[in-house]
């Protein structure tokens, strides 16, 4: 009997700080009730209820009674510049790979309590200790992808294999590219067979010039209008991420997409929680609940974006389950990730994209209506541009002296007839 009672006490002890800390642990959720969570996400990004599908903030709200404030951003870098300009305040934030990396470096991140995240447990290995946050402190992986090119099938002649698609004559006036300047870089970078890291302010000005040769067929910068544009079949050709392939094929049956020779880039987003967050604690929740594998499944169909969570990509009731273009064989084809550059390299790379957008080729430029004549030698625009410019000006100066001249002649002969 008093074995008995000894082993039943040992339970009593074993079990009763579990319990307490399950209370505690639902204590501290309760407390939340009524608080507010703000996050910050790329748009279109999030399972919202659309056709029937799960309202990802919506069910968060109700389950915990925390209500969300829900904003959204077109790219990383300006996601980046609202929250360095100050005077917002977000707790959760989904930026990129290499996004991530810089954050960190800048002390702009939380690290997470992952006691927290249990559902990290559906996020495998090879999603796990990436380059960008090696010690698992920051993130937690949202989605995974790869850039690719899309064609509309009835506007180009052949199905394209490689970048240089984006800078066929063919398509002038019907080609679109990012509006940013690493994914736009990046092109740039996998036709000259360069690294997306490089540090060569060499290579930078290379890849540069490369993009400025893209003028002549007057590429549209876009971000979210890409959309808009392939579906209505106003473009032809577009590089965009994988996901967003089939969201636009959804309304334009003639798109098509492939993964071009030279190689792409291979993204993971990740969900983080920002520096001097007011409600860490809901942060922690929100993020554990954006991978409850119905939540995630969700995400992933309304987003198509590809899914590191492993009770998703093994569900065989997945809309993309086993999908070529979002999971494809590994090695198929060429992908660098990217990686967060010196602050030399990001004021060279902003500096030369200013010079990228700015730029006019000579033979689409007022100066070209008086000078005539293009030379079609890589680099040579930007050298003819740069004299063609002096002597438009000297011509501008001269016609306004003249003009100058003529008002004041006349000025003076009015005079002197009031005079006589």
């Amino acid at each position: 009997m008093k074995k008995i009672f000894a082993v039943l006490l040992a339970l009593v002890f074993a079990v009763l700080p579990l319990t307490c800390a399950f209370a505690a642990g639902d204590a501290d959720i309760e407390a939340l009730r009524g608080t507010k969570l703000y996050v910050y996400n790329w748009g279109e990004y999030i399972s919202d209820g659309e056709d029937d599908a799960i309202d990802v903030n919506a069910e968060f709200e109700k389950k915990y009674g925390i209500k969300v404030i829900y904003d959204t951003y077109d790219n990383n870098e300006v996601m980046y510049s609202k929250l360095k300009s100050g005077g917002v305040s977000y707790d959760v934030v989904i930026p990129s790979d290499y996004m991530i990396e810089r954050m960190i470096a800048e002390d702009m991140l939380e690290k997470i309590d992952y006691k927290n995240i249990p559902n990290f447990k559906y996020i495998p290995e090879k999603y796990r200790h990436l380059s960008f946050d090696p010690a698992n402190e920051y993130s937690v992986p949202y989605t995974v992808s790869y850039v690719g090119l899309i064609y509309n099938t009835k506007m180009v002649k052949e199905a394209p294999t490689s970048w240089t698609a984006l800078w066929d004559t063919d398509y002038e006036n019907q080609i679109l590219m990012f509006n940013n300047p690493r994914d736009a870089f990046a092109i740039a970078q996998s036709i000259l067979g360069m690294d997306y890291n490089m540090e060569s302010e060499v290579a930078w000005r290379t890849a540069a010039a490369l993009l400025k040769e893209q003028k002549s067929v007057n590429p549209v910068y876009v971000n979210d209008e890409v959309f808009l544009k392939m579906e209505s079949g106003e473009a032809a050709l577009a590089p965009y991420y994988a996901g967003d392939y089939f969201l636009m094929k959804e309304n334009n049956e003639d798109l098509a997409f492939v993964y071009p020779k030279e190689g792409v880039n291979y993204f993971v987003d990740a969900a983080c929680i920002l520096k001097g967050s007011k409600n860490k604690r809901a942060a922690e929740l929100y993020i554990n609940f954006l991978n409850e594998p119905d939540i995630a499944l969700a995400n992933a169909e309304y987003i198509s974006y590809g899914s590191p969570n492993e009770a998703v990509y093994t569900n065989p009731d997945y809309e993309l389950y086993q999908n070529e273009v979002l999971y494809p064989e590994e090695g198929a084809f060429k992908t660098q990730l990217f990686r967060n550059l010196s602050p030399e390299s990001l004021a060279l790379m902003s500096t030369l994209w200013d010079d990228v957008k700015n730029y006019i080729p000579s033979g689409n430029s007022y100066s070209a209506l008086f000078f005539g004549g293009e030379d079609n030698t890589p680099g040579a625009d930007a050298e003819k541009m740069t004299a063609e410019t002096v002597k438009y000006g000297i011509y501008i100066g001269i016609f306004l002296l003249l003009c100058i001249a003529f008002l004041i002649f006349r000025f003076a002969r009015k005079k002197y007839r009031e005079s006589v």
